[in-house]
């Protein structure tokens, strides 16, 4: 029980670095939660800040849910009596729980997409590059990020239904709860986002600029 609380603690701690907080400090001077949507996330860094610090944000935040599950993946192989894919689940959901309520920054972070698709293909490369190309295109046809994310956060259950193999511990099974709980944090996330689409109010992203 004690090695699972550990990973738990280090995937929670790891998820509470937000880069998007502490590069526009950094970079902008403001605190980006301050700024437009009020999101600490890639989107509300593209828009408040700029290109390089939305991608610097993206690419820390993708890290960040892959260092948590090879953290747990190596406390596994330390602990050999510990469950392995149990261990890797639950980094993936603490990480991103992390990401969301921050115990750094006020308990109020982003939305943890970037930090899921970290997850999503260190987990099983195979399920992450669908819902990465899944959600890109949503995102390309509707312009709303949004709806790319809350659309690839549905699919993920829905994949580990049909994909049993090139998971990164077991074979795939046991991973269903875990893929939906996963979904429901992104979706839960999104649940103003939600409300805009279905209004038709949702904010759109410029490919122009």
């Amino acid at each position: 029980m004690a090695t699972y609380i550990i990973v738990a603690v280090i995937a929670y701690l790891i998820g509470s670095i937000n880069f998007s907080v502490i590069l526009s400090k950094k970079l902008a001077g403001f605190d980006v939660r301050e700024k437009g949507s009020g999101n600490a996330g890639t989107t509300n860094m593209l828009r408040s800040v700029g290109k390089k610090a939305a991608a610097i944000t993206l690419v820390c935040d993708v890290l960040k849910g892959v260092v948590a599950v090879l953290i747990a993946l190596i406390i596994g192989a330390i602990v050999q009596s510990a469950d392995k894919s149990l261990l890797v689940q639950i980094a993936g959901i603490l990480v991103v729980v992390g990401h969301t309520f921050p115990i750094f920054f006020e308990f109020k972070g982003g939305k943890g997409v970037a930090t899921s698709l970290g997850i999503l293909l260190i987990s099983n490369w195979q399920i992450g590059l669908i819902c990465l190309v899944f959600a890109l295109v949503l995102i390309a046809l509707t312009r709303m990020v949004s709806l790319g994310a809350v659309g690839a956060a549905v699919l993920f259950p829905v994949l580990t239904l049909f994909i049993h193999n090139h998971y990164l511990v077991t074979d795939g099974s046991g991973y269903l709860v875990y893929s939906i709980l996963l979904a429901i944090i992104v979706i839960f996330n999104h649940r103003e986002n939600i409300q805009r689409i279905l209004s038709g109010n949702e904010n759109k992203i410029s490919f122009k600029k």
